[in-house]
């Protein structure tokens, strides 16, 4: 069916591919569809519902028929549009949706119960009997649900996220598109003219006109070439805008490799573009739409303006009997380009009278006539008009207007409106800030207004960026918008389809009419028209028509539905880009990890942190024996600990006390320079947020420390309160996490230790507990901070990062020289449980200050963020209190998780008294211990719980005493 001469394809270029495993040939340039086509494979796919046959509707992204899957094993991408794959040397593609084959589908079954099968069927026959929905309606309709198949392997492809900052953004490089380009490019303006299709130019390709005395797809050459020649202006073709967001943001998705056989190891496949521009164009063109008559959906019934493409572009004869239906002018233009193209061709217009176009064509034209029909099981093999002969032919051209494509002007909730002068809907007058619309987008169909349409909206929107531009001559043109005279349907016998894909009929509309669904929102969830994966470009517009005829309502009454990103279908792996497997959630390392890693540190995740869990030695063979010898450490000796996750965050300005003051429970405006504070933070509710110390570095500066899980909310909501709540603060601060290497020494050494690296007085006359103070270390500034989570005398020294390594070594050496060492996170967390300390396992967003035992820090004398919301009497009264757990009967284990119950009682709901939320076994102790919330916790010491915990078929019981077990006087902080 390959047309000898004309067309854009390279004929010095075949291309083999293979459709359902035949071997097939075409030519560079081609798509898949227009291949198969040139083939004479017709037949391409199976419907959703009724699994009709399917042929290539159109040439487009708008195809709703025919979709593919491409590739094998793990790199098999489902519902392809054939019309939009490019083709390459090697393409496997397979027809979807049928089985065993697509010619003999035994699900086509379905197509026999079409009349019963209508709007609404499923939610009136799946009801009754109640038992069956979960058991066997469900499951029979997931299984036939779907179109292709995952592969169920992990993507082997890589994808890219970009990001691109312009004066202008083009939006499709149809006539108006270029114009656009040509005009912004030339005046200096930093341009991005993005398109879906692979070849840049439009309906430009597709048409025998003239623009500027050469060819329409020779001016555009010329037009890329230029423009590719501009060092201002970057084309991006195989870019498909698909969103548009807040202040001049765009979203597009490039296919980087689906058009190579054999893409360069580590190519992205595809790539996310974040387009911010400060002016846009809108130059999308239009989508053509059908006409719904009696058998409208056999292989071979197409759009009028994909047979022109599929003639003048790719050189494709989609068949060799060819047959238009049209109210359209632009219909008599698909048969003139059919005629020229040597082919028989027989018109059908609805209007008695055509337009100008009529002496471009001279074959057979039947006028004021309807075609009532089709037939050809597989493939289109003749047509009937409703009073007339039966017509031989094997494609059908189908011209009904064509559809502003509008979509990302309404992606901002502005809603469309309908034009009597087109008879379509056209972009509302206040859509998309600083978004422009030209050409066919706008309603303007004619070749000479859409290239003045794109010139002036590029002038205008450079006009708002103060940039001199000068206006560009219009090339010559035609200009003849054409005339149509708006038909939709036709009333005959049979099924005539609106929404191809999912198989919606006039008559499902009809249905939805009766029962009432007739506003756009619901009859489109009713019948599934628009649900498709083509979003009913084709459909959707004439099914909204065809309502507003059953029901009286012209279609500017009836409305849209609404419009939302994406345009097209976006592959989900390009949303994650390169963020998964192991770079989902990407590993952070501290300063101290290679001199871990070679202390053979087991290691444990911690947040985005990866952090030493234990340092294992000779002779221990279990990880409790290193955890108890580390806790030893710190209890008789010192030991040293990486802590440089712990958020850090820099605060300056004259008003950073009183930003702290609202944001924590207690003061933090009079601590003076030198002194730390520990802090609490609520939530808006009242919740604890977060805790941490914060210390007075110098009059208005202060560093904040959060908990290392917390480290980006809390940063995260400071920046909302200073940009939301009180913008009139004058403060300013930045995360310093990872400026700053920080580690605790801690025991009764730990002041022995320190005095052998810094060189500064740190007696505790000169670095009280909860004092700073700069130190130097070798040369190196450094701060060290009197603080203990430990309960020991304990101090945290920070310096800049990169002498981090250095340091932690020099501290575990000399720690070990004392009798001391490192130790990890089962060691710290042992220790901090001794004294009772909390961390996330107790502050997990559903306990307050006061369950805590913090409502000393919960200062009555100033407004913070959370008080109103703490101070709620059911915040206050009978509430699960923290309290401290040990065994009640010797060596019994104690786990996380397990729920209190009154003694002697069922474990039922009733009996709940709270649940343990941390435990260790206690070297110092040498008792399993844990902390946990009761139940007015703090007036039932002594009393002895039962511990249920099915989970684990674990029992026992334990008793409630105070959350302090080592040194609750506090005295060893003083060392």
């Amino acid at each position: 069916m390959r047309l000898e001469t004309g067309g854009l394809i390279d004929r010095s270029q075949t291309v083999g591919f293979s459709f359902d495993g035949k071997r097939y040939q075409g030519h560079a340039g081609d798509t898949l569809a227009s291949a198969l086509l040139a083939n004479d494979v017709r037949l391409v796919g199976r419907s959703f519902k009724y699994h009709r046959p399917r042929g290539i509707f159109s040439a487009g992204p708008e195809e709703p028929n025919a979709l593919v899957e491409i590739g094998s094993g793990a790199r098999r991408t489902p519902n392809t549009r054939a019309t939009v794959q490019e083709l390459y040397a090697g393409l496997q593609a397979e027809s979807q949706n049928r089985w065993p084959s697509l010619r003999v589908d035994a699900l086509a079954v379905n197509d026999l119960f079409g009349p019963v099968l209508g709007a609404g069927f499923y939610y009136k026959t799946f009801m009754w009997p109640a038992a069956f929905w979960e058991k066997v309606y469900e499951p029979l309709i997931r299984r036939a649900a779907g179109l292709g198949r995952l592969s169920g392997r992990p993507d082997p492809d890589l994808y890219d996220a970009a990001f691109a900052h312009c004066d202008l953004l083009v939006i499709g490089s149809g006539p108006a598109g270029l114009m656009a380009a040509l005009t912004a490019g030339r005046a200096g303006a930093r341009v991005i003219l993005a398109d879906e299709d692979f070849r840049l130019g439009g309906r430009l390709l597709a048409e025998r006109m003239h623009v500027g005395g050469e060819t329409a797809a020779d001016w555009a050459g010329q037009a890329m070439a230029e423009l590719a020649s501009l060092p201002n202006v970057t084309l991006l073709p195989r870019t498909t805008v698909f969103g548009a967001y807040d202040s001049g943001s765009y979203a597009a998705l490039e296919r980087v490799t689906d058009h190579l056989a054999a893409p360069a190891e580590g190519c992205a496949r595809e790539t996310l573009w974040r387009i911010a521009s400060k002016r846009a164009v809108l130059a999308s063109g239009a989508i053509e739409r059908p006409i719904a008559f009696p058998g409208n959906d056999r292989p071979g019934v197409m759009l009028a303006g994909a047979l022109r493409s599929y003639l003048n572009r790719f050189a494709v004869a989609p068949g060799t009997r060819i047959a238009v239906f049209t109210c359209t002018d632009d219909g008599w233009r698909s048969a003139a380009d059919a005629e020229a193209a040597g082919l028989d061709v027989t018109l059908i217009d609805t209007r008695r009278e055509a337009g100008p176009d009529r002496a471009a064509f001279s074959g057979e034209a039947i006028m004021g006539r309807e075609v009532g029909g089709t037939s050809g099981r597989l493939g289109l093999k003749a047509l009937r008009l409703t009073f007339g002969p039966r017509i031989a032919a094997d494609c059908l051209a189908v011209s009904g207007g064509w559809n502003p494509t509008l979509h990302l002007t309404s992606h901002q909730g502005a809603k469309p409106v309908w034009s009597d002068e087109i008879a379509a809907f056209v972009p509302a007058d206040a859509h998309i800030p600083g978004l422009r619309v030209a050409g066919a987008a706008a309603g303007m169909f004619s070749t000479h207004a859409a290239l003045a349409g794109g010139a002036a909206a590029a002038q205008a929107a450079l006009a708002d960026l103060d940039m001199a531009c000068q206006p560009a001559a219009t090339p010559q043109a035609e200009d003849t918008p054409g005339s149509l005279t708006p038909f939709w349907h036709v009333g005959a016998d049979g099924p005539a389809f609106i929404d191809q894909q999912n198989d919606v009929t006039v008559k499902d509309l009809t249905i939805a009419r009766d029962e009432a669904f007739t506003r756009a929102e619901h009859f489109k969830r009713y019948t599934t028209l628009g649900m498709a994966t083509d979003q009913g470009k084709t459909g959707n517009v004439l099914g909204l028509a065809i309502m507003g005829e059953l029901t009286s309502r012209a279609p500017g009454e009836v409305g849209t539905t609404t419009f939302r990103p994406p345009y097209t279908p976006v592959t989900l792996a390009a949303f994650a880009g390169r963020h998964r497997g192991r770079a989902f959630q990407p590993i952070r390392h501290t300063p101290s990890h290679k001199a871990s890693e070679e202390m053979n540190a087991s290691w444990l995740e911690a947040g985005l942190w990866l952090r030493p869990g234990w340092f294992p030695r000779a002779g221990e063979t279990t990880w409790r024996q290193s955890c108890d010898r580390e806790t030893g450490y710190v209890r008789g000796s010192v030991g040293v600990a990486d802590v440089t996750t712990l958020g850090k965050i820099d605060i300056q300005g004259p008003d950073a006390g009183a930003f702290l003051d609202r944001l924590y429970t207690g003061t933090f405006s009079t601590l003076k320079p030198g002194r730390v504070k520990y802090g609490l933070m609520l939530r808006e509710d009242g919740f604890v947020f977060d805790d941490g110390t914060t210390a007075c570095l110098a009059p208005g500066h202060y560093l904040m420390t959060t908990t290392t899980a917390n480290a980006v909310n809390v940063m995260r909501h400071m920046e909302f309160c200073h940009q939301c709540l009180w913008p009139g603060l004058d403060l300013r601060f930045a995360s310093v996490t990872e400026h700053w290497a920080q580690f605790a020494v801690a025991g009764p050494k730990a002041r022995t230790l320190l005095a052998e690296i810094v060189t500064d007085d740190i007696t505790d006359d000169a670095l009280p507990f909860m004092g700073v103070m700069p130190v130097t270390l070798g040369g190196v500034a450094g701060r060290l901070f009197r603080i203990s989570f430990s309960g020991e005398l304990a101090y945290e020294i920070a310096v800049p990062t990169r002498w981090g390594d250095g340091l932690f070594r020099a501290l575990v050496a000399r720690a070990e020289a004392l009798g001391g060492g490192a130790y990890g996170m089962e060691a710290l967390n042992v220790l901090r449980v001794e004294k009772g300390h909390v961390t996330g396992a107790e502050l997990h967003g559903r306990t307050t200050g006061f369950d805590c035992g913090f409502a000393k820090m919960m200062s009555s004398k100033k407004d913070y963020i959370g008080k109103a919301m703490a101070g709620r009497p059911g915040l206050l009264e009978d509430r699960e209190q923290l309290v401290g757990l040990r065994p009640a009967e010797g060596t019994q284990k104690i786990a996380a998780g397990a729920k209190l119950i009154t003694r002697g009682t069922a474990a039922r709901a009733t009996n709940d008294q709270g649940y343990v939320t941390s435990v260790c076994f206690s070297p110092t102790l040498a008792s399993m211990i844990g902390l946990g919330f009761v139940k007015n916790g703090r007036d039932r010491m002594g009393e002895i719980l039962s511990i249920a915990d099915p989970v684990r078929n674990a029992a026992g019981h334990v008793e409630i005493c105070s959350p302090h077990f080592v040194d609750p006087a506090g005295e060893r902080l003083y060392g």
